[in-house]
């Protein structure tokens, strides 16, 4: 197939290079960041209207909903391209209630639209093992699927639009207050004087096992907080799971909690860490580091 694919950053950039290897022609927007590899693997045409006018299918993996939309309906945007039949996918994590009003006005155009946002972060992306939660018309789905699984593994048709990104907004909840908790139970324990690369270890048996304790834990222990996953991206995703709790009428009081917590961290000047650097405000907050960070 021809995809259109708008958004070549840390995710979008392996995604797409899986698309390619699967016999696909990803067709980009031109950006001077494009380098030497990039525009040898992919065809380059001038704008996302281009783009769009080209490609049977377009992906979007771009920041925030602002992002989402300007490219869709800004000037020289996606909409622009689009003839009857095509479809859009946005892979990004957004707004559940501004996705139901994008899609309606791709449909509009005759078009079909997914909200398909992912999880599992850099390495995901890389190994093609993301997690895909979709939100969509089942016809649209199918035709997605393959695509789908040259990116993921854990691939599910939640609903209609929106759904896709309830469950994204739904994985952050669960995924940084488990950082949270990783964070505040390593704390303890190194204040307590415990060596915290053996508590993680002797926790990785138990109950309180989970990737997070595995990857993010051992990030913390051994300093290495190099992004995956941003601070302030997991700044966006909690808001957009505050501001969704808002219009619903339900009350997230420790997500409310965690967030201040990404809040500090980015006042602090760590927003560019991984998420799983929430820690730091942990220590601040305790003065004392669960490990020493390297010389630098």
């Amino acid at each position: 197939m021809k995809i259109g694919f708008i958004g070549l950053g840390i995710m979008g950039k392996p995604m797409a290079g899986h698309l390619k290897d699967a016999g696909h022609e990803i067709i980009v927007p031109e950006r001077k960041s494009l380098g030497a590899e990039q525009r040898a693997a992919f065809t380059v045409v001038a704008d996302a209207k281009a783009v769009a006018a080209a490609a049977e299918v377009v992906i979007l993996m771009v920041p925030d909903t602002p992002d989402v939309e300007a490219a869709l309906f800004g000037p020289a945007g996606v909409a622009e391209g689009l003839s009857k039949g095509k479809l859009v996918i946005d892979m990004s994590s957004i707004s559940p209630t501004a996705t139901k009003g994008f899609a309606q006005k791709v449909n509009e155009l005759g078009c079909d639209y997914l909200d398909a946002p992912v999880s599992g972060g850099e390495v995901g992306a890389k190994q093609a093992t993301l997690t895909i939660m979709v939100g969509g018309e089942e016809a649209a789905f199918a035709k997605a699927k393959p695509l789908f699984e040259a990116m993921g593994k854990n691939i599910t048709l939640v609903g209609p639009n929106g759904a896709g990104q309830t469950t994204k907004v739904a994985n952050q909840i669960i995924v940084a207050l488990t950082i949270e908790a990783v964070g505040e139970a390593l704390v303890f324990a190194s204040k307590a004087g415990a060596d915290p690369a053996k508590v993680r270890q002797a926790l990785m048996g138990g109950l309180a096992t989970s990737r997070i304790l595995e990857l993010h834990g051992e990030r913390m222990v051994k300093r290495t907080f190099n992004p995956g996953f941003r601070i302030v991206l997991h700044q966006k995703d909690l808001n957009l799971a505050l501001q969704s709790a808002k219009e619903l009428g339900v009350a997230l009081p420790n997500t409310a909690s965690t967030q201040q917590l990404f809040s500090a961290s980015v006042a602090a000047g760590n927003g560019g860490l991984d998420h799983s650097g929430l820690v730091k405000a942990l220590e601040t907050m305790a003065a004392h580091a669960v490990a020493p960070d390297p010389a630098s």
